[in-house]
C-alpha cells in the first residue's frame, strides 16, 4: 500500500543536516577534497606571514589586512589567481605553490578574524 498524501498537507520536508549534507557533497562534486585549513596555517605562516601578518593584520602598509574580511570577500578564483600571478609588491607563486595549497590558505585565510 503506497502513502497517499493527505489534501491540504505540506510536502514532508528534508532535515536540515539532511540539506546541508547533500549540499555539500553538490558543491564538492569534482573537486576531490575539501580544503586543509591546518595545512594552509602552515603554508601561510611559511610563505605569507612576514608581509601579511601572523594573525592576518599586515606588517607592510600596502598588504590587504586578512583580519577584517574584506578583501576575503572574492570568490576563491580570484585570490587564486592574485597568489599565482602576485598582486602589488607580493611576488607571484606560481610554480612554488600548487593550487590544492593556495586554496588551503584560502581556507586558512577565512577563519582569521
Amino acid at each position: 500500500m503506497s502513502a497517499q498524501p493527505v489534501a491540504g498537507a505540506r510536502p514532508r520536508r528534508r532535515r536540515p543536516l539532511q540539506f546541508a549534507t547533500a549540499c555539500l557533497l553538490a558543491l564538492s562534486a569534482g573537486t576531490g577534497s575539501a580544503a586543509d585549513v591546518i595545512r594552509g596555517g602552515e603554508i601561510y605562516r611559511a610563505y605569507c606571514a612576514n608581509c601579511h601578518g601572523p594573525s592576518g593584520r599586515p606588517v607592510l602598509p600596502t598588504a590587504p589586512d586578512f583580519s577584517r574580511q574584506e578583501r576575503l570577500f572574492q570568490p576563491d578564483p580570484s585570490l587564486m589567481q592574485s597568489v599565482r600571478n602576485g598582486k602589488g609588491a607580493m611576488p607571484a607563486f606560481q610554480g612554488l605553490l600548487r593550487d590544492r595549497e593556495i586554496l588551503d590558505v584560502v581556507a586558512y585565510l577565512r577563519t582569521l578574524r
